[in-house]
């Protein structure tokens, strides 16, 4: 069914699509000029912009700094009362204009020029006052803007954003950055939880539930107990990970259990997991194998239970 705003709605987003399209098919050298720009910077990426640019440059200051390149945003205006204090000889300026003629961005691209920093522009103007002051201009395409009167920044933010997100990403892949590098400047939230390390959520040390294999099972119950896991992990007299008792093994030997000792309920050679895996990876072994907890050892060495990690755990912080 079709309506006057769903019809609004998509002429929107297929303008905006076709001004990225547009934008893709443009990328030239200059872009690569502009990576190597950013990578020969030895401080941060100092990006600017006023009003609609000013957003989308918080954003892509915010982007570049989870993905492995330092970056700050200073608002243009406040740069003129001080903060150009915050700019370094070391650093390189992203300053964003789509007309390339903000007044507000003056003393801050003065400042840039008097100190030699290098410059990088985002702009829809080479000729304007931003496209010649810069080192680098990457020019966005003269498209209309999607709300069809032309004075509602729309497409053209869209493909500033867009942009940002490219130079953002390939410097990312050039340094061989990995989700495990992204988890560590973004540990909270959703996102947070799906790149925890098992090493992040585990149990270790005292907490630890151990017997050795010749441990009466009724000192073993009273371990499992104590340490209220549901388990108990059976070490050799090397320290090494022997067997694991749980709930289903003290189902089956429950007849005599209390004259047995550990070795002969426990299940050998249980399965394990690398303490640095990502606890996602946890949560679906524990899943497949329909089990609730899983010890914790170093792959590389000898079997020495590190820690252990629940499903519990996981669930927790939004796994699973």
């Amino acid at each position: 069914m079709s309506t006057p705003f769903l019809d609004t709605a998509r002429r929107v987003i297929r303008t905006e699509a076709d001004a990225l399209a547009t934008l893709a098919d443009g990328l030239d050298g200059r872009f690569r000029d502009a990576i190597d720009l950013l990578l020969n910077s030895k401080g941060r990426v100092i990006v600017t912009g006023i009003g609609k640019s000013g957003h989308i440059a918080r954003k892509i200051a915010a982007t570049m700094a989870s993905t492995g390149t330092p970056a700050q945003f200073v608002h243009p205006a406040e740069a003129s009362h001080g903060d150009l204090g915050m700019i370094t000889s070391a650093d390189v300026v992203l300053a964003i204009s789509n007309s390339g003629e903000a007044p507000e961005l003056a003393n801050l691209l003065a400042y840039a020029r008097r100190f030699d920093i290098p410059l990088l522009g985002i702009t829809s103007a080479e000729a304007s006052s931003l496209g010649r002051e810069c080192d680098v201009v990457l020019l966005l395409p003269k498209l209309g803007e999607a709300c069809g009167t032309g004075v509602v920044p729309s497409s053209s933010t869209t493909m500033t954003l867009a942009l940002g997100d490219a130079l953002a990403i390939a410097l990312m892949e050039h340094r061989a950055f990995t989700p495990e590098n992204f988890r560590d400047f973004h540990p909270g939230g959703k996102l947070g939880a799906q790149l925890s390390r098992v090493s992040d959520l585990m149990h270790t040390g005292d907490q630890l539930p151990l017997v050795n294999p010749d441990t009466p099972m009724s000192d073993a119950l009273i371990e499992i107990s104590q340490k209220s896991f549901g388990v108990v992990g059976v070490v050799d007299g090397d320290g090494l990970l022997a067997g694991i008792i749980t709930d289903g093994d003290l189902r089956r030997h429950m007849d005599g259990l209390l004259s047995l000792t550990a070795r002969d309920v426990m299940t050998a050679s249980p399965v394990t997991i690398d303490p640095a895996a990502l606890a996602e990876k946890a949560v679906a072994m524990m899943q497949a194998r329909q089990i609730t907890s899983l010890f914790v050892v170093d792959p590389e060495g000898p079997a020495k239970p590190l820690g252990l990690i629940r499903i519990h755990d996981c669930l927790r912080v939004g796994l699973g």
